[in-house]
Parts: structure tokens; sequence; C-alpha cells
């Protein structure tokens, strides 16, 4: 089933995020995690995709042992930034082979020790070649509720956005952000300039002090003073930090279904229980949402 098969109601979705692993020997652990998610049963999962293409056979059977196993659609990852265009078409036939209809298209992080092709420089022209050869795939997009850390200007960002739309993209999720305002001021300036396709906002659980610095480099994200008052309360007690960490996203969530955006995607970071946290949390909301 496409993403945007799902999004098509308004009736509450909640969709988790799982990474494969780095290396094989870690494939079974990393599954049966996917798999507890699936369990969930979660509307879909998206599967991530290394820096310059590292772990993309891993993504591809991972994505394809959940849809499989657990009839529950899947969203992989694709990168372009170190990939050549016949890597990206290679890539796609691969996918569709393992029926799956859903391809989140990213630039990706530039590896370390720098790119070593140059078919591509942003997201809008993998999603432009992902669409020339594979019309039926649904595409979805990454946006950044307060600018890509790239981006001088947030109004320069969202042309950017704009321009992934115009070449093919579906649907967009968000960067984490942890002041649900961030989210609110950003979807009404995308709408201004005529940015209609769906947007699900992402959302990341923080359950250890680590996560918050890691975050804030990754994303750029804001962080407001409940936040940081909740880190420096329960920081030193992982258990305390772990239950906050997971009632905050919550409420996030809860936040931002009341104001009527019902589609959400949540970084799991491979978790399973966090994920079943969020799912016990939201039980009531998720089975009487029409």
């Amino acid at each position: 089933m496409k993403v945007t098969d799902i999004l098509k109601n308004n009736e509450v979705t909640i969709s988790f995020e799982v990474f494969p692993p780095k290396t094989d020997d870690k494939f079974d652990s990393v599954e049966r995690a996917a798999e507890e998610i699936a369990s969930l049963h979660p509307h879909f999962m998206s599967v991530t995709y290394g820096a310059g293409g590292g772990t993309s056979r891993n993504t591809a059977e991972l994505a394809y042992r959940i849809q499989e196993r657990y009839s529950t659609p899947v969203l992989a990852h694709l990168t372009c930034v170190s990939s050549t265009r016949e890597y990206v078409k290679g890539m796609v036939e691969e996918y569709r082979s393992k029926g799956i209809e859903n391809i989140m298209a990213l630039r990706g992080d530039i590896p370390k020790e720098g790119r070593t092709v140059f078919d591509y420089a942003h997201a809008s022209q993998l999603i432009y070649d992902i669409k020339s050869v594979a019309p039926d795939i649904c595409i979805g997009g990454a946006c950044y509720p307060e600018g890509h850390v790239e981006c001088e200007r947030q109004s320069e960002d969202i042309l950017h956005l704009k321009e992934k739309v115009e070449a093919g993209c579906d649907f967009l999720t968000t960067q984490m952000f942890f002041d649900n305002n961030t989210l609110y001021n950003f979807l009404y300036r995308i709408r201004e300039k005529g940015i209609e396709v769906p947007v699900l906002p992402g959302i990341m659980p923080i359950t250890n002090v680590k996560q918050v610095a890691r975050s804030v480099a990754l994303s750029g994200a804001t962080i407001p003073q409940r936040f940081r008052t909740m880190v420096d309360r329960f920081g030193d007690d992982p258990a305390k930090m772990e239950q906050a960490g997971v009632i905050y996203a919550t409420e996030q969530i809860i936040d931002l279904i009341a104001n009527n955006v019902n589609h959400i995607h949540v970084y799991s970071m491979n978790k399973p229980h966090i994920a079943a946290g969020i799912m016990k949390a939201l039980s009531s909301i998720i089975m009487n949402n029409a």
C-alpha cells in the first residue's frame, strides 16, 4: 500500500522509523527489534539508509521482511549524495522487485571522507529521476521546520522544498523538533507558498542525555526551556529520563492531534519498548479517531 493512500482520510496514523545494521552480523538483532515494532501494528514503517549507501542491501532486505511477515507497508529510504544515476536506478528496481511501493528520497549525509561521485547535488534531482523511471512509486521527502542547517534563511529552504514537490514528492516528513509551535508556524509558511502535500511531523523521544547534544547537532532543533528543565531534573537517572522522554514525546503527539495534525511519524531508534510505550499511551486516541 502506498503511504499517500494511508494518509488520504482524516484518521490518526502512527508510523515508526527503524534503521538497518551497519554490519551483517547485527542483522538478526535489528530484525528482531523491527519485528517487535511491526507487531504493534503501526500504519507503516520506514527503514533508513546509511551515508553513501553503506547499508543499502540491509535496508532493502529489512524493509522486505517487515512488509512480507507483518503486512505492514514500508517506506524504504534512498540517498543520493554518493550515488551514480545507474546505482539509483538499480536500487529503485530492487525495491520494486521486493514489492516496495514507497521510497523516502533524501540527499543524505555527506560521508566523512567526502563525496566520491557528483551525479546528484540535491534531493529534488533524485526525486525527479525516481519519478522518471518509476512513476508509480510513492515518494516521500524531508523537510525542516526550523530550516536546513546548511541554509542561511528559512525562506530559501522553503523554495528548495517547493522544488522537491514540483519534482514529484508526494508527501513530506519533518526533521525532529521539540516545540510544536515551530511546526505550526512552518506549516503556515509552506502552505502560503503553495506547498499542499501532506506533512508528517517527525517526533523523536529523547530518552538519554547523550541524545540531546547529538540531536541538536544533526537537526539544528531549538531546545525549549521546558525540555531543558526536564533533562536537568532527570538526566542523571536513566530510568527516569527514559520515562520522562517518552511522556514528553507523547504530549507533543497529543497536542498535534488535538490541533488536527493527524499523521505522526516517530523516530523509534530501534527500541520496541519505546514504541510500545507511545502506542499504549495513545491507544484510545488511535482506536477512536474518526
